[in-house]
Protein backbone atom coordinates (compact mmCIF):
# COMPACT_ATOMS: atom_id res chain seq x y z
CA UNK A 1 0.00 0.00 0.00
CA UNK A 2 2.77 2.67 0.66
CA UNK A 3 4.60 1.86 -2.04
CA UNK A 4 1.00 2.32 -4.24
CA UNK A 5 0.69 5.62 -1.95
CA UNK A 6 4.59 6.83 -4.00
CA UNK A 7 3.92 5.54 -6.87
CA UNK A 8 0.59 7.25 -6.97
CA UNK A 9 1.58 10.91 -6.04
CA UNK A 10 5.08 10.77 -8.55
CA UNK A 11 3.01 9.36 -11.81
CA UNK A 12 0.33 12.14 -11.37
CA UNK A 13 3.48 14.54 -11.24
CA UNK A 14 5.12 12.57 -14.26
CA UNK A 15 1.93 12.08 -16.32
CA UNK A 16 0.13 15.09 -15.10
CA UNK A 17 0.65 17.87 -17.31
CA UNK A 18 -1.58 20.39 -17.61
CA UNK A 19 -1.13 24.23 -17.66
CA UNK A 20 0.67 26.07 -15.18
CA UNK A 21 -1.11 28.71 -13.15
CA UNK A 22 0.25 30.48 -13.58
CA UNK A 23 1.62 33.57 -15.71
CA UNK A 24 -1.94 33.25 -16.20
CA UNK A 25 -1.47 32.51 -19.48
CA UNK A 26 -3.13 29.53 -21.37
CA UNK A 27 -0.93 27.01 -22.86
CA UNK A 28 -0.81 26.72 -26.47
CA UNK A 29 0.51 23.67 -27.72
CA UNK A 30 0.20 23.96 -31.72
CA UNK A 31 3.52 24.66 -32.87
CA UNK A 32 5.43 22.47 -30.92
CA UNK A 33 9.08 22.05 -31.26
CA UNK A 34 9.79 18.33 -30.46
CA UNK A 35 13.01 16.92 -28.83
CA UNK A 36 13.97 13.42 -28.74
CA UNK A 37 17.54 12.97 -26.85
CA UNK A 38 19.53 10.22 -25.32
CA UNK A 39 22.11 10.64 -22.88
CA UNK A 40 24.77 8.26 -20.66
CA UNK A 41 25.63 9.31 -17.37
CA UNK A 42 28.42 7.75 -15.33
CA UNK A 43 28.64 7.99 -11.75
CA UNK A 44 30.44 7.73 -8.53
CA UNK A 45 28.55 6.17 -5.88
CA UNK A 46 28.75 8.50 -2.67
CA UNK A 47 30.24 6.46 0.53
CA UNK A 48 27.65 7.16 2.89
CA UNK A 49 26.78 3.57 4.12
CA UNK A 50 29.38 0.66 5.56
CA UNK A 51 27.54 -0.91 2.54
CA UNK A 52 28.51 0.81 -0.39
CA UNK A 53 31.87 1.33 1.70
CA UNK A 54 32.57 -2.75 1.28
CA UNK A 55 30.14 -3.95 4.21
CA UNK A 56 28.56 -6.38 1.39
CA UNK A 57 28.15 -10.34 0.55
CA UNK A 58 30.96 -9.39 -2.06
CA UNK A 59 33.45 -8.19 0.13
CA UNK A 60 34.53 -5.13 -2.39
CA UNK A 61 33.06 -1.47 -2.09
CA UNK A 62 30.45 -0.50 -4.06
CA UNK A 63 31.79 2.98 -5.94
CA UNK A 64 30.56 2.94 -9.65
CA UNK A 65 27.18 3.44 -11.96
CA UNK A 66 26.49 4.08 -15.31
CA UNK A 67 22.92 5.11 -16.13
CA UNK A 68 21.23 5.43 -20.39
CA UNK A 69 18.26 7.87 -20.89
CA UNK A 70 16.08 7.48 -23.18
CA UNK A 71 14.10 11.23 -23.43
CA UNK A 72 11.30 13.22 -25.34
CA UNK A 73 10.63 16.80 -24.90
CA UNK A 74 8.84 19.72 -25.98
CA UNK A 75 9.06 23.77 -26.38
CA UNK A 76 6.46 25.67 -27.20
CA UNK A 77 5.90 27.80 -30.22
CA UNK A 78 8.02 30.77 -30.46
CA UNK A 79 5.02 32.23 -31.78
CA UNK A 80 2.67 31.59 -28.88
CA UNK A 81 2.42 33.73 -25.58
CA UNK A 82 4.09 30.81 -22.85
CA UNK A 83 6.73 30.17 -25.78
CA UNK A 84 7.92 34.16 -25.68
CA UNK A 85 7.78 34.74 -21.84
CA UNK A 86 9.74 30.80 -22.17
CA UNK A 87 11.78 30.85 -25.35
CA UNK A 88 14.23 28.22 -23.88
CA UNK A 89 12.36 25.73 -21.33
CA UNK A 90 11.76 22.33 -22.54
CA UNK A 91 9.77 19.67 -20.80
CA UNK A 92 8.97 15.89 -21.41
CA UNK A 93 8.96 12.41 -19.95
CA UNK A 94 12.47 10.19 -19.57
CA UNK A 95 12.83 6.51 -19.26
CA UNK A 96 16.77 5.40 -17.83
CA UNK A 97 18.17 2.26 -17.12
CA UNK A 98 20.75 1.82 -14.38
CA UNK A 99 23.44 0.05 -13.62
CA UNK A 100 25.55 -0.06 -10.40
CA UNK A 101 28.61 -1.71 -8.99
CA UNK A 102 26.73 -4.97 -6.99
CA UNK A 103 23.65 -5.82 -9.02
CA UNK A 104 22.94 -8.90 -7.21
CA UNK A 105 22.94 -7.23 -3.87
CA UNK A 106 20.86 -3.69 -5.39
CA UNK A 107 19.28 -4.84 -8.58
CA UNK A 108 19.48 -3.11 -12.13
CA UNK A 109 16.76 -0.43 -11.67
CA UNK A 110 14.85 1.73 -14.31
CA UNK A 111 13.42 5.10 -14.00
CA UNK A 112 10.54 6.76 -15.70
CA UNK A 113 10.20 10.35 -14.92
CA UNK A 114 9.03 13.89 -15.82
CA UNK A 115 11.82 16.21 -16.59
CA UNK A 116 12.71 19.87 -17.31
CA UNK A 117 15.15 22.47 -18.37
CA UNK A 118 16.02 25.90 -19.72
CA UNK A 119 19.21 28.44 -19.69
CA UNK A 120 20.93 29.76 -17.40
CA UNK A 121 23.50 31.75 -19.19
CA UNK A 122 24.35 32.39 -23.19
CA UNK A 123 27.99 31.93 -23.55
CA UNK A 124 28.40 32.31 -27.33
CA UNK A 125 26.26 31.91 -30.23
CA UNK A 126 26.06 28.37 -29.99
CA UNK A 127 26.90 27.66 -26.81
CA UNK A 128 24.63 27.88 -24.08
CA UNK A 129 24.71 26.87 -19.72
CA UNK A 130 21.30 25.11 -19.06
CA UNK A 131 20.18 23.25 -16.03
CA UNK A 132 17.80 19.88 -16.31
CA UNK A 133 15.66 18.45 -13.38
CA UNK A 134 14.74 14.83 -13.32
CA UNK A 135 11.95 13.32 -11.05
CA UNK A 136 10.41 10.40 -10.82
CA UNK A 137 9.97 7.12 -10.28
CA UNK A 138 12.69 3.96 -10.00
CA UNK A 139 11.27 0.26 -10.34
CA UNK A 140 13.70 -2.94 -9.84
CA UNK A 141 15.56 -2.95 -6.55
CA UNK A 142 16.78 -5.60 -4.36
CA UNK A 143 15.71 -4.22 -1.08
CA UNK A 144 17.23 -5.19 2.60
CA UNK A 145 15.74 -8.44 3.06
CA UNK A 146 17.31 -9.80 7.13
CA UNK A 147 17.70 -13.07 5.45
CA UNK A 148 18.52 -12.96 1.65
CA UNK A 149 19.81 -9.74 1.19
CA UNK A 150 20.77 -8.57 5.14
CA UNK A 151 24.08 -6.10 4.60
CA UNK A 152 22.32 -4.14 2.37
CA UNK A 153 21.39 -1.19 4.50
CA UNK A 154 20.91 1.51 2.04
CA UNK A 155 17.84 0.11 0.12
CA UNK A 156 14.56 -0.65 2.02
CA UNK A 157 12.45 -1.18 -0.81
CA UNK A 158 11.33 -2.29 -4.62
CA UNK A 159 10.04 1.55 -5.49
CA UNK A 160 11.97 4.65 -4.88
CA UNK A 161 11.83 8.04 -5.81
CA UNK A 162 14.14 9.41 -8.46
CA UNK A 163 15.39 13.04 -8.33
CA UNK A 164 18.59 14.26 -10.39
CA UNK A 165 19.96 18.21 -10.94
CA UNK A 166 22.05 18.63 -13.90
CA UNK A 167 24.47 21.67 -14.84
CA UNK A 168 24.92 21.52 -18.93
CA UNK A 169 26.77 22.93 -21.72
CA UNK A 170 24.37 23.07 -24.56
CA UNK A 171 26.36 23.24 -28.00
CA UNK A 172 24.22 23.88 -30.84
CA UNK A 173 26.12 21.35 -33.67
CA UNK A 174 23.61 22.27 -36.46
CA UNK A 175 19.69 23.95 -36.59
CA UNK A 176 18.48 20.52 -35.25
CA UNK A 177 21.11 18.63 -33.58
CA UNK A 178 22.68 19.68 -29.77
CA UNK A 179 25.48 18.14 -27.70
CA UNK A 180 25.33 18.41 -24.04
CA UNK A 181 27.88 17.28 -21.29
CA UNK A 182 28.00 18.53 -18.10
CA UNK A 183 27.82 17.41 -14.11
CA UNK A 184 24.95 16.28 -12.10
CA UNK A 185 23.06 14.59 -8.34
CA UNK A 186 21.05 12.20 -8.18
CA UNK A 187 19.15 10.76 -4.98
CA UNK A 188 17.05 7.24 -4.63
CA UNK A 189 15.50 6.99 -1.62
CA UNK A 190 11.55 5.91 -0.36
CA UNK A 191 10.68 8.70 1.57
CA UNK A 192 11.05 6.67 4.96
CA UNK A 193 7.81 4.61 3.95
CA UNK A 194 9.97 1.55 4.37
CA UNK A 195 13.01 0.42 6.80
CA UNK A 196 16.35 1.03 5.97
CA UNK A 197 16.76 4.27 3.71
CA UNK A 198 19.85 5.89 3.89
CA UNK A 199 18.88 6.04 0.16
CA UNK A 200 21.69 6.06 -2.77
CA UNK A 201 23.60 8.98 -3.45
CA UNK A 202 25.41 9.58 -7.19
CA UNK A 203 27.99 12.30 -7.98
CA UNK A 204 28.80 12.30 -11.70
CA UNK A 205 28.99 13.76 -15.35
CA UNK A 206 26.94 13.54 -18.31
CA UNK A 207 27.13 13.50 -21.88
CA UNK A 208 24.20 13.36 -24.39
CA UNK A 209 22.65 14.41 -28.00
CA UNK A 210 19.47 15.76 -29.04
CA UNK A 211 17.44 16.24 -31.93
CA UNK A 212 14.58 18.58 -32.89
CA UNK A 213 11.99 18.05 -34.78
CA UNK A 214 9.01 20.57 -35.95
CA UNK A 215 9.28 24.53 -36.04
CA UNK A 216 13.11 25.12 -35.34
CA UNK A 217 13.40 26.42 -31.40
CA UNK A 218 16.35 28.97 -31.81
CA UNK A 219 17.68 27.75 -28.74
CA UNK A 220 20.96 29.59 -28.35
CA UNK A 221 19.80 32.77 -30.98
CA UNK A 222 19.81 36.25 -29.09
CA UNK A 223 16.65 36.55 -26.76
CA UNK A 224 14.67 38.79 -28.16
CA UNK A 225 11.21 37.41 -28.09
CA UNK A 226 9.00 38.15 -25.08
CA UNK A 227 10.91 41.04 -23.49
CA UNK A 228 7.99 43.44 -24.36
CA UNK A 229 6.20 40.35 -22.12
CA UNK A 230 8.24 41.01 -19.36
CA UNK A 231 8.27 44.80 -19.35
CA UNK A 232 4.19 45.06 -18.73
CA UNK A 233 4.42 42.57 -15.62
CA UNK A 234 3.43 44.03 -12.73
CA UNK A 235 4.70 41.99 -9.24
CA UNK A 236 1.64 40.99 -7.01
CA UNK A 237 1.18 38.36 -3.93
CA UNK A 238 -0.24 35.46 -4.39
CA UNK A 239 -1.10 32.76 -1.65
CA UNK A 240 -0.76 28.97 -1.59
CA UNK A 241 -2.67 26.66 0.64
CA UNK A 242 -1.72 23.22 0.82
CA UNK A 243 -2.79 20.22 2.64
CA UNK A 244 -0.68 16.98 2.83
CA UNK A 245 -0.36 13.22 3.90
CA UNK A 246 1.76 10.25 3.79
CA UNK A 247 3.14 7.30 6.14
CA UNK A 248 6.05 6.79 7.54
CA UNK A 249 8.15 4.40 9.40
CA UNK A 250 10.51 4.52 12.45
CA UNK A 251 13.18 3.11 14.59
CA UNK A 252 14.19 3.13 17.60
CA UNK A 253 17.87 2.91 19.13
CA UNK A 254 18.40 0.04 21.74
CA UNK A 255 22.01 -0.33 23.45
CA UNK A 256 23.52 1.31 20.12
CA UNK A 257 21.51 -0.72 17.41
CA UNK A 258 18.68 0.16 15.48
CA UNK A 259 15.44 -1.66 15.11
CA UNK A 260 12.77 -1.00 13.32
CA UNK A 261 9.11 -0.40 15.35
CA UNK A 262 6.70 -2.54 13.70
CA UNK A 263 3.89 -1.06 11.51
CA UNK A 264 3.86 2.23 10.14
CA UNK A 265 2.21 5.80 11.13
CA UNK A 266 0.13 7.96 9.45
CA UNK A 267 0.78 12.14 9.43
CA UNK A 268 -0.74 14.91 8.07
CA UNK A 269 0.20 18.49 7.61
CA UNK A 270 -0.88 21.96 6.44
CA UNK A 271 1.10 25.16 4.86
CA UNK A 272 0.23 28.42 4.38
CA UNK A 273 2.67 30.54 1.82
CA UNK A 274 1.78 33.97 1.11
CA UNK A 275 4.55 34.74 -1.89
CA UNK A 276 5.72 37.60 -3.28
CA UNK A 277 6.05 37.22 -6.64
CA UNK A 278 9.03 39.24 -8.10
CA UNK A 279 8.68 38.06 -11.96
CA UNK A 280 7.44 35.58 -14.01
CA UNK A 281 10.03 33.32 -13.33
CA UNK A 282 10.52 33.31 -9.32
CA UNK A 283 8.52 34.29 -6.13
CA UNK A 284 9.40 34.27 -2.48
CA UNK A 285 7.92 34.25 1.27
CA UNK A 286 7.31 32.82 4.10
CA UNK A 287 5.19 29.73 5.22
CA UNK A 288 3.41 28.90 8.22
CA UNK A 289 3.59 24.78 8.61
CA UNK A 290 1.57 23.01 10.73
CA UNK A 291 2.21 18.79 10.98
CA UNK A 292 0.60 16.26 12.50
CA UNK A 293 2.63 12.76 12.57
CA UNK A 294 1.83 9.88 14.87
CA UNK A 295 5.34 8.85 14.71
CA UNK A 296 6.59 11.30 16.58
CA UNK A 297 8.30 10.91 20.32
CA UNK A 298 7.33 7.13 20.57
CA UNK A 299 10.13 6.22 21.54
CA UNK A 300 10.11 8.44 24.55
CA UNK A 301 7.25 6.46 25.82
CA UNK A 302 8.16 2.92 25.82
CA UNK A 303 5.95 0.44 27.55
CA UNK A 304 7.49 -3.19 27.36
CA UNK A 305 8.50 -5.68 24.91
CA UNK A 306 12.45 -6.58 22.90
CA UNK A 307 13.18 -5.11 19.61
CA UNK A 308 11.04 -7.61 17.55
CA UNK A 309 7.83 -6.53 19.76
CA UNK A 310 8.47 -3.58 20.98
CA UNK A 311 5.23 -1.43 22.94
CA UNK A 312 4.81 2.15 23.49
CA UNK A 313 2.12 4.31 25.11
CA UNK A 314 0.67 6.74 23.20
CA UNK A 315 2.31 10.23 23.10
CA UNK A 316 -0.05 12.79 23.82
CA UNK A 317 -1.06 15.46 21.13
CA UNK A 318 0.81 17.97 22.03
CA UNK A 319 3.86 16.07 21.25
CA UNK A 320 3.11 14.88 18.24
CA UNK A 321 1.92 17.98 16.92
CA UNK A 322 4.18 20.68 15.54
CA UNK A 323 4.14 24.10 14.45
CA UNK A 324 6.86 26.17 12.45
CA UNK A 325 7.73 28.96 10.00
CA UNK A 326 9.75 28.83 6.75
CA UNK A 327 11.48 31.16 4.49
CA UNK A 328 10.54 30.11 0.89
CA UNK A 329 12.15 30.15 -2.46
CA UNK A 330 9.72 29.08 -5.80
CA UNK A 331 11.02 28.70 -9.54
CA UNK A 332 8.20 28.96 -11.87
CA UNK A 333 8.35 27.73 -15.33
CA UNK A 334 5.82 25.94 -18.13
CA UNK A 335 3.56 23.24 -15.86
CA UNK A 336 5.89 22.79 -13.24
CA UNK A 337 7.19 25.22 -10.17
CA UNK A 338 10.14 24.04 -7.55
CA UNK A 339 9.70 25.25 -3.93
CA UNK A 340 12.49 25.12 -1.57
CA UNK A 341 12.03 25.74 2.47
CA UNK A 342 14.05 26.15 5.53
CA UNK A 343 11.79 26.38 8.87
CA UNK A 344 11.97 26.25 12.60
CA UNK A 345 9.04 24.87 15.04
CA UNK A 346 8.35 27.39 16.98
CA UNK A 347 5.72 25.39 18.60
CA UNK A 348 6.41 21.61 19.66
CA UNK A 349 7.43 19.37 22.69
CA UNK A 350 9.54 16.68 21.98
CA UNK A 351 13.56 15.95 20.67
CA UNK A 352 11.53 14.52 17.66
CA UNK A 353 9.99 17.95 16.51
CA UNK A 354 12.37 20.32 17.58
CA UNK A 355 14.60 22.78 15.89
CA UNK A 356 15.02 23.37 11.84
CA UNK A 357 13.37 21.18 9.14
CA UNK A 358 13.84 21.52 5.57
CA UNK A 359 11.52 20.81 2.51
CA UNK A 360 11.76 20.27 -1.25
CA UNK A 361 8.53 20.10 -3.08
CA UNK A 362 7.36 20.42 -7.18
CA UNK A 363 4.39 21.42 -7.72
CA UNK A 364 2.21 20.75 -11.15
CA UNK A 365 -0.76 22.66 -12.00
CA UNK A 366 -4.20 20.49 -12.64
CA UNK A 367 -6.22 24.00 -13.42
CA UNK A 368 -5.32 27.89 -13.06
CA UNK A 369 -5.54 27.42 -9.28
CA UNK A 370 -5.08 23.75 -8.35
CA UNK A 371 -2.16 22.13 -8.03
CA UNK A 372 -0.74 18.91 -7.01
CA UNK A 373 2.48 18.50 -4.57
CA UNK A 374 4.55 16.19 -4.02
CA UNK A 375 7.29 16.97 -1.33
CA UNK A 376 9.86 15.69 0.87
CA UNK A 377 10.99 16.79 4.56
CA UNK A 378 14.45 16.44 6.59
CA UNK A 379 15.28 16.80 9.68
CA UNK A 380 17.42 18.45 11.02
CA UNK A 381 19.91 19.33 7.58
CA UNK A 382 20.38 15.80 7.65
CA UNK A 383 17.90 13.36 8.53
CA UNK A 384 14.55 11.61 6.89
CA UNK A 385 11.52 12.49 7.96
CA UNK A 386 8.26 12.01 5.43
CA UNK A 387 7.13 12.32 2.06
CA UNK A 388 4.43 15.57 1.42
CA UNK A 389 1.92 14.12 -1.11
CA UNK A 390 -1.21 16.53 -1.32
CA UNK A 391 -3.14 19.12 -3.17
CA UNK A 392 -2.62 22.72 -3.03
CA UNK A 393 -4.78 25.89 -3.95
CA UNK A 394 -3.61 29.56 -5.03
CA UNK A 395 -5.28 32.61 -4.49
Amino acid sequence: MRNRLILLGILLTVFGLSGNEMQAQKLDFSGLTHRVGLDVRPSFVAQDNPFFKGENEAGKPIRHALSAHLKYSFQFSKDSEIGRLYPHAYQGIGVSYHYLDNQQELGSPVSVYAFQGSRIARLSRTLSLDYEWNFGASFGWKKHDAFSNSYNGAVGSKINAYINLGFLLNWQLAPRWNLTAGIDLTHFSNGNTHYPNSGVNLIGARIGVVRTFGPTAEKISPQVAGSSARNIFQPYFSYDLIIYGATRKRAMLNVGNSYMIPGSFGLVGLNFNPMYNFNRYFRAGVSLDAQYDESANVESHYASGGPDNPKFFKPPFREQFSVGFSARGELVMPIFSINVGVGYNVFQKGEDTKGWYQILALKTSLTPRLFLHVGYQLSKFKDPNNLMLGLGWRF
